[in-house]
C-alpha cells in the first residue's frame, strides 16, 4: 500500500475504526468478558481483571476470564464486598501466563478494601488526574500507588504498569478506553464521567506499534511510554476530543488483517 498523509490517512483510519467498533466485535475480544454484566461495579471489576489478563491468545483470555468471573460466583461485586478469607483460598490454583494465585489474593484484597470505602473504581484513575491534564499520564501514575498502598508481594508489581517507568500500559489503556469512551456503537461502556476521553491514551503493543510506523504515524516501533504519547498526539490531529477511537483500526489491522 502506498503511504497516505493528512486525509486519506483519516478517512482510512475512521473507515477501519467505524468497521471493527460494532457490536460483532465484543465475542473475540476480552471486553466479551464485563459484557456479561450490567451493574456499574461488577462491569469495572469484570474489565479490570479482563484488561489485566489481556496478553497472548484471545481465546485463552477469553477462557481464563470465564475461569475467574466463574471463581467469583459470577458476580464479582458481590464475592469482592461480601467473601470470607476462607473464600479466596479456591482462588490460589488460579494462573495465566506470569498471573498466579498469589497475585490474584492481593487483586481481591485490594479490590474489598476499595470498594469498602469507595463506590467505583473510577475514582481510584480520577482522583490523580486534573482535569486540564492533557492525558491520563497523572492518572495511571497515582493509581499504581494507590493499587500497591497496602501490604503486597513484590512479584505482584509488574502486573501493573505505570508511565513513571516509561511502560506503554497497555492494558490499563485499554481498560480506561472500555469505561471512558462514549459513543453509540455498543462496544466501549462509557460508564465513568470525571475523565475525558480527550484524555485517553492509545493502548500500545507490538502490534500496534508495528502498524503505526508503517502508517507513518510514529517514526518507530517502541512500545513504551513516550511512544504511545506520540501515536496518541498523531491521532489526536485527526480526532482530538476522541483520538483512541482509532485503536479499533489499529488494532484490527494488526491482529486481524496482519497488516505488517
Amino acid at each position: 500500500m502506498k503511504s497516505m498523509k493528512g486525509h486519506d490517512l483519516k478517512d482510512y483510519l475512521d473507515a477501519k475504526a467505524a468497521y471493527y467498533n460494532q457490536p460483532d466485535f465484543i465475542p473475540h475480544d476480552p471486553i466479551a468478558i464485563p459484557h456479561r454484566f450490567s451493574k456499574l461495579q461488577d462491569i469495572e471489576i469484570a474489565a479490570f481483571f479482563a484488561a489485566v489478563l489481556a496478553w497472548g491468545n484471545r481465546t485463552t483470555i477469553l477462557n481464563k476470564g470465564t475461569e475467574l468471573m466463574r471463581m467469583m460466583d459470577n458476580a464479582p461485586y458481590d464475592f469482592i464486598r461480601n467473601h470470607q478469607p476462607r473464600d479466596r483460598m479456591a482462588l490460589m490454583s488460579f494462573s495465566h501466563r506470569t498471573f498466579n494465585g498469589l497475585d490474584l489474593l492481593y487483586f481481591i484484597e485490594f479490590l474489598q478494601h476499595w470498594y469498602t470505602n469507595v463506590t467505583s473504581l473510577e475514582f481510584a484513575f480520577s482522583g490523580p488526574t486534573d482535569p486540564q491534564d492533557e492525558t491520563v499520564e497523572n492518572g495511571l501514575i497515582g493509581f499504581h500507588k494507590i493499587f500497591f498502598s497496602l501490604e503486597h508481594p513484590e512479584r505482584t508489581v509488574k502486573h501493573i504498569s505505570t508511565p513513571a517507568k516509561n511502560s506503554a500500559c497497555k492494558r490499563l489503556n485499554m481498560f480506561l478506553r472500555w469505561m471512558v469512551r462514549k459513543d453509540d456503537c455498543g462496544v466501549d461502556f462509557g460508564l465513568w464521567e470525571h475523565i475525558s476521553p480527550a484524555q485517553l491514551v492509545c493502548p500500545m503493543d507490538v502490534h500496534v506499534s508495528r502498524v503505526a510506523t508503517r502508517l507513518g504515524l510514529i517514526p518507530e516501533a517502541k512500545a513504551n511510554w513516550k511512544t504511545a504519547l506520540a501515536l496518541t498526539d498523531a491521532l489526536r490531529e485527526f480526532c482530538p476530543e476522541d483520538p483512541v477511537k482509532y485503536d479499533f483500526a489499529l488494532f484490527g489491522l494488526g491482529v486481524i488483517e496482519k497488516y505488517v
